[in-house]
């Protein structure tokens, strides 16, 4: 039964990805070198980030380098906000009467301008921030405050945070809302993977606040699928709208979710819809019904029955999302079939070429 949990800061209960890339790249310009994407970035980055740097600018002084960086960090850290979940899942701890802790690199001045904005610190028993390598620090951690493996945890969103677990001899969690991709958590071989901190709450809560590896929780469930509806949503000029997500491996695909109980699948769809992209939809037509046993492109082990529909989203209408999907883009159907789909998307985007009643008119 858990009793500790030890947290990483950026990516797993703050976002601050944009700060940081946006404080990498002025680095990038100011020692000559080119900018990186943000989907360069996060393939790129690493922990201990002086690897990351000694690949792209060798050829600066580390301390000139981390100079650069913070002076341009603390001009737009004021875009760090915590993650969804993160206050819940905080709140849940102190419920459950956990011990938490976190250990991060971010800097201390950076953590406290953080933690005092988004209101997170006060959930935190003890802080170590300003670790190089969490690695070399989290068995001292573990003695000094006299922590049981056993019943301890950590969270995080890169492959270091699961090295670090490893090297402590506790179990890890990893959660899709930071920095790494679904790929690289993969190789890393964490116990857990989760969406975000609200899944593992569920699961905690399911499991009697016992960690049960992703294989073992499907054994433990119904073995029956999960009913499931997605739209592929039209504007006003023809356009389709396409989500990526890192849950189906930063693919892009359609937005939609679960079937609740006693609900039909086409309130059920605009529910979903609404929640995910804040659009009002109408002219909703089925299109056919899918199979997705155990896909790997998704996080966890699932089965899904994915009833599919088109629908369209009339007006002037904003697409607000819900932290479910981390990037948006209206496209032709031409050029969205272009984009790295989910293969479930991309077989839907084939068919609605052989079905005449498909398209709205």
């Amino acid at each position: 039964m858990i009793q500790t949990v030890i947290f990483d800061w950026s990516g797993t209960l703050v976002d601050d990805l944009p700060a940081v890339w946006e404080a990498s790249n002025h680095v990038f310009h100011r020692a000559g070198v080119p900018p990186l994407t943000l989907d360069e970035f996060r393939a790129e980055f690493r922990l201990p980030y002086r690897g990351f740097y000694d690949k792209f600018v060798p050829h600066v002084p580390l301390a000139e380098l981390e100079v650069w960086f913070h002076a341009r960090f603390r001009e737009c850290q004021d875009s760090v906000v915590a993650l969804p979940h993160a206050r819940e899942f905080l709140q849940f701890c102190r419920q459950q009467g956990f011990r938490t802790f976190l250990l991060s690199t971010v800097h201390p001045s950076h953590y406290g301008a953080q933690a005092e904005a988004t209101g997170l610190g006060g959930f935190i028993d003890r802080v170590y921030s300003g670790v190089e390598d969490k690695r070399a620090r989290i068995a001292g951690i573990l003695s000094e405050n006299g922590l049981d493996p056993a019943t301890t945890v950590f969270i995080g969103d890169m492959e270091h945070d699961v090295e670090t677990a490893r090297h402590g001899g506790i179990r890890s969690v990893a959660v899709l809302t930071g920095y790494n991709s679904l790929e690289q958590l993969r190789r890393a071989g964490p116990d857990l993977i989760v969406e975000h901190l609200g899944e593992l709450k569920r699961l905690l809560l399911e499991n009697a606040l016992r960690l049960t590896p992703g294989d073992e929780a499907e054994r433990r469930t119904s073995r029956r699928p999960v009913a499931t509806v997605g739209g592929l949503i039209f504007n006003d000029d023809g356009d389709v709208l396409m989500v990526r997500t890192q849950k189906w491996s930063g693919l892009w695909g359609i937005p939609g979710g679960k079937i609740e109980w006693g609900e039909t699948s086409e309130g059920a769809l605009r529910r979903e819809l609404m929640e995910e992209t804040g659009l009002e939809i109408g002219e909703i037509r089925f299109i056919l019904v899918q199979d997705a046993i155990r896909p790997p492109e998704f996080y966890r082990p699932a089965h899904f029955l994915l009833l599919n529909y088109t629908c369209t989203a009339r007006g002037e209408q904003s697409v607000r999302l819900n932290g479910e999907a981390q990037e948006y883009r209206w496209l032709s159907p031409a050029a969205a079939f272009e984009l790295p789909l989910n293969t479930p998307t991309r077989y839907l985007m084939e068919r609605l070429t052989t079905i005449p009643t498909a398209l709205p008119v």
